[in-house]
């Protein structure tokens, strides 16, 4: 199972290599030209070691000559190795670019129920650093891999072609160092797999406390932050100590071989130079062709480590690419450009957890034009019809239409560009206030812009700020206040001016009485537009056509406020409790 989840790593990996075929060729091009230049300074070696046996028996002509070429050699070969680094860095940090760029890309599509099950800063992790792990790793294999493989080739024809009986002796010793290096690695890959999963954890947290700080202090919850970062980085430490001492071992134990290579061609050559079969200057060549045919199985040992470690970190971005997507738009979906605001749900059911039932049977028919607020206690399934609505999630069964159209048969930019929206959660992203005003309207001029700004009761703090609507804000507006960040998201929805309204909470973080002004902003937006009214505080929904009061993911009464206060029902208990 193990094996052909590697394999699957591996040949995903291949196929991102395949774009960059031409640099791999030049690569491996000039990885033999290195490798045959790399080999052939040993011959120079040996000769110039029998052009000097002996006193006053120094060839000097020879080997002035012999001087001369070995430095063109030694150039030749310094300058192939660095284009053939280029080319390996150029393939390493393309695929990895790549790698990355499907890995967020797939993220912007993956349903909502995939990011709401994993931690943000485990998919961070996937994305940074094991993509950086990934790197390193990739970047040694053609560093190391391709000029090792190609170097033992290499040196096994040189050696053949000195002596063929020195060269058996090195071949029959030289299965040892495979399978050392083997019975590490095959033990090494778990260890680096749950090292990278640890990392993602630790991510996870550091992310969830920093973005939380304020909360994190006020409740007194450093202890506790500290005792959990604590054991992920305990056990973090412990899979890495693990993965690094395996790691470790290869080298030191496929160098102990390598050593008894070089000692067994050593003895042997000896033997053969004083039956004369091979002259000192051979022997030296062969020596040294012993030591390179050795040095080549200790870098492959290490790349193999380091391979484990970037395969495991290769899956874990995989596995975010390869995450089902959300159903994508039907070939023949619609894109309206405008929509009237006719919604009806029919018999809809949905459940975020298949055991856990949530709304069952919903039917609902709102007319173009109407403003419908919807109330109840928390977790009755309020924001979920929202969440329904604008296809973050799909209902289980049943149908939601708009104007007629199943939204399944709509395409989801046209669904949500006729549909503006403010949640209590605000998001502003780092750039200028004029930035993030124009998100769902780019074209917008800044004339229409400071109007929007002007009707969401925004203008006002935007001109206190030091350079105005050029003010640049930081990820999530750290510098802006919960309310002035909620003005901003309104000024959004001012500016789009959508056919369909979702006010989810929209006004919860701002004062009282810039509330009654932004109601009434939104009272004359909502004219003429379906609105979708959530909120908690009773008294900002008096006024819509109809209020929903949902308990346990059904609708329980609906009707005018005056209608359903003199029901006597729920609903009255609820709204008569906020102004015992």
């Amino acid at each position: 199972m193990k094996k052909a989840k590697n394999n699957d790593t591996i040949k995903m990996v291949l196929n991102y290599i395949k774009k960059y075929r031409i640099s791999v060729v030049l690569s491996l091009l000039f990885a033999a030209v290195t490798v045959v230049l790399t080999l052939y300074l040993p011959v120079l070696t040996g000769d110039a070691v029998d052009y000097m046996l002996g006193k006053g028996m120094v060839d000097f002509e020879r080997l002035k000559t012999l001087i001369i070429k070995m430095a063109v050699i030694i150039c030749l070969t310094g300058i192939s190795q660095w284009i053939m680094n280029i080319c390996n860095n150029k393939i390493t940090y393309n695929v990895v670019r790549d790698i990355r760029e499907d890995a967020f890309n797939r993220m912007e599509i993956l349903p909502l129920k995939y990011l709401d099950a994993h931690a943000p800063g485990d998919i961070a992790s996937r994305i940074i650093a094991d993509a950086d792990q990934f790197a390193d790793g990739l970047l040694m294999g053609f560093t190391q891999a391709f000029t090792g493989v190609l170097t033992i080739i290499g040196t096994l024809l040189f050696m053949l072609s000195i002596n063929i009986w020195i060269t058996i002796v090195v071949v029959v010793v030289t299965p040892l160092s495979f399978f050392v290096a083997g019975f590490i690695s095959r033990r090494t890959y778990k260890m680096f797999q749950m090292q990278s999963a640890a990392r993602g954890e630790q991510t996870s947290l550091i992310d969830e406390m920093i973005g939380n700080q304020k909360v994190v202090q006020a409740y007194s919850h450093e202890d506790e932050a500290l005792e959990r970062f604590t054991d992920i980085n305990k056990k973090l430490a412990k899979y890495s100590l693990d993965a690094t001492f395996y790691s470790s071992i290869t080298n030191p134990a496929t160098r102990f071989v390598n050593n008894l290579v070089y000692a067994g061609v050593g003895v042997t050559g000896a033997l053969f130079v004083l039956n004369g079969f091979i002259t000192v200057g051979g022997l030296s060549c062969f020596l040294g062709y012993a030591n390179q045919y050795t040095k080549p199985f200790n870098e492959i040992s290490g790349v193999v480590t380091e391979l484990q470690n970037a395969l495991a970190c290769a899956a874990r971005i995989f596995a975010l690419a390869n995450e089902e997507p959300q159903v994508p738009d039907a070939s023949d979906a619609k894109a309206p450009e405008t929509v009237k605001g006719e919604v009806v749900f029919d018999n809809v059911h949905f459940s975020y957890v298949p055991e856990q039932k949530l709304i069952t049977g919903f039917n609902l028919h709102v007319k173009p034009g109407q403003r419908i607020a919807i109330a109840g206690p928390t977790g009755c399934g309020k924001t979920t019809l929202i969440n329904l609505v604008m296809r973050f999630y799909d209902a289980t069964s049943g149908s939601i239409k708009v104007d007629g159209t199943d939204i399944k048969d709509m395409t989801r930019k046209s669904l949500r560009g006729n549909i503006g929206m403010v949640l209590q959660e605000t998001w502003i992203k780092d750039g200028t206030i004029f930035d993030n005003i124009v998100i769902g309207k780019p074209e917008a001029s800044r004339e229409e812009v400071i109007e929007a700004a002007k009707a969401s009761h925004a203008h006002s703090f935007i001109k206190r700020l030091p350079d105005g609507y050029d003010t640049v804000v930081k990820e999530d507006g750290s510098s802006l206040s919960g309310g002035q960040k909620q003005l901003l998201c309104i000024a959004r929805v001012m500016l789009l001016s959508p056919p369909m309204l979702i006010l989810d909470e929209a006004t919860s973080s701002i004062d009282t009485r810039t509330e009654v002004k932004i109601q009434n902003a939104f009272a004359k937006l909502m004219e003429g537009r379906t609105s979708f009214i959530v909120a908690h505080r009773l008294s900002t929904i008096q006024n819509a056509d109809i209020i929903l009061v949902m308990k346990d993911g059904n609708i329980i009464e609906q009707g005018s406020h005056e209608k359903l206060l003199e029901q006597g029902g729920f609903y009255a208990n609820l709204y008569n409790s906020q102004f015992a």
